[in-house]
């Protein structure tokens, strides 16, 4: 049995373009996407973590309609991944939260494009799921990545994805679920 596995999309503090430290702003692919590939690998819970009272307010909004009866009657699969989305303001909120249900504080691990001293390869931190029963919480970063003051305190920072040339900017969605299949999608290459 794995870990218990756990999701969040952080909005700040993240960097901008131009490494302004910023809050950036939800956007309705990243809710319905995400949750949908949480739901399709297990995540117990995907935490969408923003401060803005505006944004917080458009989520739930959004989340209202899906859980609802013209939601659930339109489509009931994405009503199902909804299910699992919860709103928190802030990582420490989210953290604890994993650490309430589970009991134990969650390893925190976040993704990047760049590589950190604290580093863990996919097959590290896959086998370190199937092996050990703490939680893992994964984080990603929204906009330009978070800071690098947040990337120092967490557990672990995920290895880069490698595409096949120079080119590395994913979209969060896409990193999501490339990342979600390499921790707890079927091992295929055995």
């Amino acid at each position: 049995m794995s870990a218990p596995l756990y999701v969040g999309l952080v909005h700040y503090p993240i960097y901008d373009k131009n490494f302004n430290v910023v809050a950036t702003a939800v956007t309705n692919y990243d809710l319905h996407d995400i949750s949908r590939s949480s739901k399709t690998y297990g995540v117990k819970k995907y935490y969408l973590i923003h401060h803005i009272e505006g944004q917080v307010d458009m989520i739930q909004k959004i989340l209202s309609f899906w859980r609802g009866k013209t939601g659930r009657a339109y489509n009931a699969y994405r009503t199902e991944a909804f299910n699992i989305v919860e709103i928190k303001k802030c990582i420490d909120e989210a953290v604890n939260a994993v650490t309430e249900a589970e009991g134990v504080r969650p390893y925190v691990v976040t993704t990047d494009a760049r590589t950190y001293a604290d580093t863990i390869s996919y097959q590290k931190l896959r086998r370190k799921r199937q092996s050990e029963e703490r939680p893992i919480l994964l984080l990603f970063g929204t906009g330009y990545g978070m800071t690098k003051e947040m990337m120092e305190k967490f557990d672990y920072i995920l290895e880069p994805i490698h595409g096949a040339g120079e080119y590395n900017h994913l979209s969060v969605r896409s990193a999501v679920a490339i990342i979600l299949d390499r921790l707890a999608g079927e091992a295929w290459w055995q």
